[in-house]
């Protein structure tokens, strides 16, 4: 294969890839041809790619983007896996996929350029999301405040009440009975 073919095909995975920085390599190698296309399908609901690539074609594409974490990881058959939310959704959905397919293996990623093998994928994948972590800083955030109304509204809703009952003549000193 000449240099500029090389180059061409290089360019074309770089374009695949666009800005995704933290992708996962499994080894989908022994997978059947039809079970491999289900799961692929099902990856492309939930906006996460699956690209089969020459390792060194891969290195080269990636040492581009200046993504460097991949390169232990990259021996032998391997497909990277980048999109979704992001890599703690992604690394849920294909650790949920490699415990359904047996013959899918996880090799393991890189995270903000650290290379995690593939315990460290399934650590990660155990890990909360973006979403449930943005919902515990916010119920942090608004904890402290609900507290402080809850306990202004409290003898406040007592006063209001007693108020009540003396307009309408049924407590006090002038209660009619």
């Amino acid at each position: 294969m000449s240099k500029y073919v090389k180059g061409m095909m290089i360019d074309a995975v770089v374009d695949r890839i666009g800005d995704a920085t933290n992708l996962l390599v499994v080894d989908v190698s022994t997978v059947d041809a039809i079970t491999c296309n289900t799961w692929r399908l099902a990856l492309a609901k939930q906006n996460i790619q699956a690209l089969t690539v020459k390792n060194s074609l891969a290195r080269r594409a990636l040492e581009r983007k200046g993504v460097t974490g991949l390169d232990p990881v990259l021996e032998g058959p391997s497909t990277l896996i980048f999109g979704g939310e992001d890599i703690v959704a992604l690394s849920k959905e294909i650790t949920k996929w490699a415990k359904e397919i047996k013959q899918l293996s996880i090799k393991g990623g890189s995270v903000e350029g650290q290379t995690l093998d593939e315990a460290g994928v399934e650590t990660l994948s155990k890990s909360p999301s973006r979403e449930e972590l943005l919902a515990t800083i916010v119920a942090q955030i608004l904890s402290p405040g609900a507290n402080i109304s809850a306990a202004l509204l409290g003898p406040g809703k007592m006063i209001a009440s007693q108020v009540k009952q003396i307009g309408d003549g049924t407590a006090g000193p002038n209660k009619t009975e």
